[in-house]
């Protein structure tokens, strides 16, 4: 039984080394940060302090990285995995990257006497935590025979691709069909809900009918549910779309509906959508038709003030607009915990961010008024995460005032792109956090 070395425990990486670590193999891990190992450790991991003390020990390396930066930091930086390599090690890189870093890894590799073979995988978080992963394999397929039952333990299916790098290509190729599959399903649903139809109807239909895919089996529940918790980001669908466009410019491939949807996704990590699950698409096509696709279940607060209006005074509601008039003559406070991401400038194109903690104090006409410890700056930008059981998007704020109070800040936050139901959808929340308080 191979010693085994995995390199990167996310969300993939985490359950993949878990079911290893079930099937009696030794596994010594190791993560960029600190606390991912915990799980593991627990099964039986033992950890390393770097990529080159995992290659020491290991006799075939599992590397789940997100991006080529990445890769190359394990790769090629200090400490890095290659720069401890015993000779006849099997290397096996389970992320989606480019090709032509694929194949540069397998060169150096192999100058190290190890193998190297690129193996992403199809199938997301449940696939991962279950063992159903597909392996698709770049590399000599004399090798590939040599870990086939590692993988397998894994993964449902390995699928030889051909020579080093094929296997990157063949995942690049397939999720541009699954960003464009989901964003089909969206859009169709966006058409539906436009006209009248129940979300729930329409994605029966869809699974029954032609239009049935595996983004509807995989997806459908969690638009209905609205659970946008992750099992693969929409960040991370950007990145592997912006990996294809620039395959395919290289293979002089022309793949239209491939830049068209990359803009999509574009749009929706703009919108500071990136960090949650791929299908969270769904809030960019609500913002521009100014309804919900996904209303089974919903409280229907888009036509809660019409309906007040219509409604005879003996069993009229209190209207979002009116509740909101009485809370802020009152000046009830709000102690709503908030998550901000703040982005920094660093150079031409980068930037850096970091997650921090705030409280939702109060709403204004145009924004929201925001306490948190973290110094901010006037005119920066800042994505606000609201809790989950608001159903609120990550919304993108302004800072346009600061007020010190104590050893905190008051801001005052200007919110960008806020759809007008999704205002109401806001009043509705912080409302209700009112009458609780109450």
């Amino acid at each position: 039984m191979f010693k085994i070395g995995f390199i990167g425990l996310g969300v993939m990486g985490e359950p993949m080394a878990a079911n290893l670590l079930r099937k009696g193999y030794p596994v010594t891990v190791y993560n960029r940060t600190p606390g991912k190992a915990d799980k593991l450790i627990e099964l039986g991991a033992d950890t390393a302090n770097s990529p080159a003390a995992v290659a020491r020990t290991a006799e075939v390396i599992i590397t789940m990285i997100s991006n080529d930066d990445s890769i190359r930091a394990v790769y090629y930086g200090e400490n890095g995995l290659l720069s401890s390599l015993m000779p006849g090690t099997i290397v096996i890189d389970s992320s989606t990257i480019s090709p032509a870093l694929s194949r540069q890894i397998h060169k150096d590799t192999a100058a190290k006497f190890g193998d190297f073979l690129d193996a992403p995988v199809t199938g997301s978080k449940p696939a991962a935590e279950s063992g159903a992963l597909v392996f698709m394999v770049g590399g000599e397929i004399e090798v590939i025979h040599k870990v086939k039952d590692l993988l397998l333990t894994m993964g449902r299916k390995v699928i030889p691709m051909g020579p080093s790098g094929s296997g990157s290509t063949a995942k690049l190729a397939h999720n541009t069909i699954v960003g464009i599959n989901l964003a089909a399903l969206v859009e169709g649903m966006a058409i539906a809900a436009s006209g009248g139809i129940d979300a729930k109807s329409f994605l029966e239909l869809v699974q029954s009918g032609g239009a049935a895919s595996k983004a509807a089996d995989l997806k459908a529940q969690k638009l209905l549910d609205r659970d946008f918790s992750v099992q693969f980001s929409l960040g991370l669908m950007l990145k592997d779309l912006r990996l294809a466009s620039t395959l395919s410019d290289e293979l002089k491939t022309p793949t239209p509906v491939l830049e068209t949807v990359k803009s999509l996704y574009q749009v929706g990590d703009s919108m500071g959508l990136g960090d949650l699950d791929f299908s969270a698409l769904a809030n960019s096509y609500e913002q521009w038709i100014n309804k919900r696709i996904t209303n089974h279940g919903d409280a229907d607060i888009f036509t809660a003030a019409s309906t007040a209006d219509a409604a005879p005074a003996s069993v009229q509601t209190v209207s979002a607009a009116a509740q909101g008039d009485r809370r802020r003559s009152e000046r009830l406070s709000l102690n709503v915990p908030l998550k901000l991401s703040v982005y920094q400038w660093e150079q031409e194109g980068s930037f850096s961010g970091q997650l921090i903690d705030g409280t939702l104090c109060d709403l204004s006409e145009n924004g929201v008024q925001i306490m948190s410890g973290y110094p901010l700056e006037r005119d920066m930008f800042i994505v606000i995460h609201f809790p989950q059981d608001s159903k609120l998007p990550p919304v993108t704020g302004r800072i346009i005032r600061i007020d010190p109070n104590g050893a905190a800040f008051r801001y005052g936050c200007m919110l960008a792109g806020l759809a007008p139901y999704q205002r109401l959808q806001l009043e509705a929340y912080i409302n209700k956090q009112t009458i609780t308080a109450d």
